[in-house]
């Protein structure tokens, strides 16, 4: 093997991992916080809600039964009768564009900022 393939190799590896440290930074620096939690079900905006207002949601559809609550400015879901519940293990959202989905109950709750 040639030392100049290594050489390159690293060099590579050294330019994708700068390029990968600086959209990380750019990510961290340039989210913005939300100012709205909107719900949207089946692809239609079923409600919205500040987040600057604690609240526990109760929202039930022909697809299924979820509870959104919005506490300090994030906003999670606590209950779901889907079948996985992956929706009720993300973490709680608070930046714009961020999402929690409950794709068996086509359920989104989007973050929006203004």
């Amino acid at each position: 093997m040639e030392k100049g393939f290594f050489r390159r190799d690293a060099l590579l590896a050294l330019c994708a991992l700068a390029f990968s440290l600086g959209a990380i930074v750019c990510f961290f620096l340039l989210k913005k916080e939300g100012a709205y939690a909107t719900v949207l079900v089946g692809g239609e905006v079923h409600s919205r809600h500040p987040l600057s207002r604690d609240n526990l949601l109760e929202i039930s559809t022909e697809y299924g039964h979820n509870r959104l609550k919005i506490e300090n400015g994030k906003a999670s879901i606590v209950y779901a009768d889907c079948p996985d519940g992956l929706c009720v293990n993300h973490h709680p959202v608070s930046c714009a564009g961020e999402s929690i989905v409950c794709l068996p109950n086509k359920l989104v709750v989007e973050i929006r900022d203004e």
